[in-house]
């Protein structure tokens, strides 16, 4: 019998458009190797426009999923997506803490691509208190680094992104990624800090269009890499490199955003050029 592959847990809301969510997390875990685990945290809906409705679950549901396979199978990494409400947050913080030696990456998901509120302040807080102590590594856009560091002695000047960064490593994390897909740069900057300070700032091409899921994409690509071994920093690198990927071949197959490639690396150039004919030809 082969040796198994890394298992990922993921705790995310489930996206019908397959763009984003739990079927994001899928899709990149399972290109990089590893078995996902999948815990549903709400039901959505929404297309590639954005999220119209968002229904969470019952809080023991969402433990009661995820106890299920953790004693049933070894996990390497947790992934932490869309979670639904202050209730989810606190049962899905009181199932990672038997679990402490298990690495913790959070998405902390507070809006869509599209603007859609997804947290309110009473999760933010939530989050704040229960799972960033917890945390190996948190990626925040911009927009929600800015959220989850605000305090009430901020002026009307919202702090620095080093200054997030430096607020949220105090919170608890080990290391926070802050991208910059939301700064107006020429190129997409993503910069890495930990206790010490900056750990690495990678620079992207600016990609044409908007894309749903590229957060997901990004978050489940570094849970892979920490499952397959490699260090935080290298492993963060490699995930960028992953989801940029992904990104430049995405594709739009509604009237929406695009949908990152997950399976990019599966197509050759002829199979590219022919997937693009493919949907462009379906959509018409």
């Amino acid at each position: 019998m082969s040796q198994p592959p890394p298992i990922v847990l993921s705790f995310a809301a489930s996206d019908p458009s397959g763009g984003a969510g739990i079927q994001a997390d899928i899709l990149t875990l399972a290109s990089m190797g590893c078995h996902p685990l999948s815990v549903i945290t709400a039901i959505t809906v929404q297309d590639t426009a954005g999220v119209d409705e968002v229904m969470a679950l019952d809080p023991e549901w969402v433990a009661d999923q995820a106890r299920a396979v953790l004693e049933d199978m070894p996990v390497h990494v947790f992934k932490i997506g869309m979670l639904g409400s202050a209730e989810i947050i606190m049962a899905i913080a009181e199932v990672i803490s038997d679990y402490p030696d298990i690495p913790l990456v959070l998405d902390p998901i507070l809006a869509s691509g599209r603007g859609d509120e997804l947290a309110n302040e009473d999760m933010v807080a939530t989050m704040r208190e229960l799972l960033l102590p917890q945390a190996t590594i948190i990626i925040p856009n911009s927009m929600e680094a800015r959220r989850l560091a605000q305090d009430e002695e901020d002026d009307q000047d919202a702090p620095d992104l080093r200054q997030c960064a430096e607020r949220l490593l105090h919170m608890g994390c080990e290391y926070v990624l802050i991208t910059g897909t939301h700064e107006n740069t020429p190129q997409v900057i993503n910069t890495l800090y930990a206790a010490d300070g900056v750990v690495r700032a990678d620079a992207w091409q600016r990609l044409v269009g908007s894309y749903h899921g590229s957060g997901c994409t990004l978050a489940s690509a570094i849970a892979a890499a920490i499952a397959n071994g490699l260090p935080i920093a290298e492993g963060v690198y490699e995930a960028q490199e992953y989801t940029w990927r992904a990104l430049k071949a995405g594709f739009r197959p509604g009237m929406g955003q695009h949908i990152p490639d997950r399976l990019f690396w599966a197509y050759d150039a002829t199979d590219a050029e022919n997937k693009d004919k493919t949907y462009a030809a379906a959509k018409n």
